[in-house]
């Protein structure tokens, strides 16, 4: 599949027009953090797309690693997404609740497993209901098991050794993606446990900046803009990061969608970098 940027994003109109296609599978990739008391499980059974499948981003994981929501192994994720009726040949679309959020962490995940056929809905939940465009409660009937082969593509997964090599590379840009306070260390992390502060060398893109107020991406331009901003070159390699590798798939997002589609995502992220008193860390706004 050609890697377009047009073809990882959908409209709400276009959705609409294609919820009973059947080579495509519609995904509620929606999670909360554990200190919202929200079930995003919940949620989607009292009121999802019509069609959609819940995908549990803390189940879909490495459950032997200590950190939340790991990449799982590739025979893992192939076996999970397959009994979610998904082949190598499924068109999936994903979306989440607060309009993008997790929803690019899901589209990083199958992008790491080389199926680049997904696709994020522009706007979530949050834009399709507020459209007045219909939910349900009932649940989704089961599709037949797919054959899913998942292939990991390295290059856009990274770890703790990967970063501590980026901080020394003059070329490789680490992009935080999580609130300006939390990167300059003003304020204490949401998890218990964290130092606060930045991996060295740093720059600060907050997810939220590459969003409209309704939650959709914003533009090409817009985004080019954001991220000129905060002196991250968009033609050399990034390594995306937040608080616990969820809000940086927003970030590898917006990146394809302005023309760099091999983006990686540090999957440990600050909760592995921010509770490892060996590594360094630094405070103040980026430098």
């Amino acid at each position: 599949m050609a890697s377009s940027p047009d073809r990882w994003i959908v409209s709400t109109d276009w959705l609409a027009g294609h919820l009973t296609d059947p080579g495509h599978v519609i995904l509620d990739g929606s999670m909360h953090l554990p200190t919202s008391g929200r079930s995003a499980r919940a949620e989607h059974a009292a009121a999802h797309i019509p069609g959609a499948q819940y995908f549990d981003i803390d189940a879909i994981a490495d459950k032997s690693s200590p950190l939340p929501h790991m990449l799982p192994p590739p025979e893992q994720f192939g076996a999970q997404v397959a009994a979610l009726g998904i082949s190598n040949a499924t068109r999936v679309i994903v979306y989440d609740s607060e309009g993008l959020y997790s929803a690019a962490r899901v589209w990083w995940m199958f992008r790491a497993f080389a199926h680049d056929d997904v696709a994020v809905l522009d706007g979530g939940l949050k834009r399709w209901k507020a459209e007045g465009r219909p939910l349900t409660d009932a649940p989704t009937p089961a599709r037949a098991p797919g054959r899913f082969a998942a292939r990991p593509r390295p290059e856009l997964i990274r770890d703790r050794q990967d970063v501590r090599a980026a901080i020394r590379h003059d070329r490789i840009q680490i992009v935080d993606a999580r609130a300006a306070n939390r990167f300059e260390g003003a304020v204490p992390e949401p998890r218990q446990g964290l130092r606060s502060g930045h991996i060295p060398s740093s720059r600060n893109v907050p997810f939220q900046s590459l969003l409209t107020a309704d939650g959709t991406l914003k533009s090409a331009a817009a985004l080019a803009s954001v991220f000129a901003a905060a002196g991250v070159d968009p033609a050399r390699p990034v390594v995306a990061s937040c608080g616990s590798g969820v809000t940086a798939g927003v970030v590898a997002f917006a990146l394809a969608q302005i023309g760099q589609p091999d983006a990686a995502v540090y999957d440990g992220s600050w909760t592995e970098w921010g509770g490892d008193p060996a590594l360094p860390i630094e405070t103040g706004k980026a430098s």
